[in-house]
This record gives C-alpha cells, sequence and structure tokens, in this order.
C-alpha cells in the first residue's frame, strides 16, 4: 500500500466509454479512487452498488468517485449500464496503474496462490496528495467511512 501523505501516482486510462482520464483532470477535487477485483461478481458489483447509493452524498462533499480493475472497457460499459453506475470506471488492462498503486498482490483461495487486484481505496486530496488508504475493504461494507474523511 502506498504511505499516506505521498504523491499519487498518475495514471492515464479508458473510461467505459474509452475516453482517456488522467489523475490530472481532477485537480482540485477531492478523488476517492478503489480498485477492485472484476466486474460482475457478487463481491465487487455489491461495492460497487453501494458507491452508486452514496454518490450523491459523496458529490455534496466535493469528491469524485473512480473505480479501477483490470477488465476491459467494454465489461466496464456493460457492468456500468447493468446496475446504473453513476461514476466513472477506469480500465487497466496492462496493470500499469494497479501495480503503481501497489494493490497487484499474491492471493490465496481454497489453498490456491494466484496474483490479483486486493481491493484497496485510497482518498485523494485536491493536490494529488494520498491522505487516507483502506487496504482489504470489505465488499459488502458501506462506504460511509470515506464520508466521515471527506
Amino acid at each position: 500500500m502506498l504511505e499516506i501523505g505521498s504523491k499519487a501516482p498518475g495514471f492515464s486510462l479508458p473510461d467505459q466509454n474509452g475516453k482517456i482520464h488522467s489523475l490530472e483532470d481532477y485537480k482540485g477535487k477531492k478523488v476517492i479512487l478503489y480498485f477492485y477485483p472484476r466486474d460482475n461478481t457478487p463481491g465487487c458489483t455489491k461495492q460497487a452498488c453501494n458507491f452508486g447509493d452514496m454518490y450523491p452524498q459523496f458529490q455534496e462533499k466535493g469528491a469524485v468517485i473512480i473505480g479501477v480493475s483490470k477488465d476491459s472497457v467494454a465489461s466496464h460499459k456493460k457492468f456500468q449500464e447493468k446496475y446504473g453506475l453513476p461514476f466513472t470506471l477506469l480500465s487497466d488492462t496492462e496493470l500499469t496503474s494497479i501495480k503503481a498503486y501497489d494493490v497487484w498482490k499474491e492471493k490465496k483461495n481454497f489453498g490456491k496462490v494466484t496474483m490479483g487486484v486486493v481491493r484497496t481505496t485510497y482518498l485523494i486530496d485536491e493536490d494529488g496528495i494520498i491522505v487516507k488508504a483502506f487496504a482489504n475493504v470489505k465488499a459488502s461494507e458501506k462506504p460511509e467511512y470515506l464520508l466521515e474523511e471527506l
């Protein structure tokens, strides 16, 4: 996990519509950057829908929400449309940002060790500095803890 107080790594990734987003695009805004393993899985769907349900509250606090996974642009588009997600989903098929944000880790599942995205959320301030980091986030947990941090 990246250190609190450090500069957030820049990124340049396509969203669910193929539009390129970079961290610089959000200068002057608080960014909730959350990394998740995969579209349309039970945990990731629950997490995304929780963010979607609370999206207006985050907007009131001046924050944007950005989800990142290694899924394709097309997968993100289907996921976003299926669940009516009101925020940006970025596709990192090359794992550049996933690795830069130190969320690509060994995972154990039923005794099998594989590499994958560890569910992690970063809160980045208006100047691009990481002010909070949450590792091993529970998918079912509502993101109210982030509202308190804002």
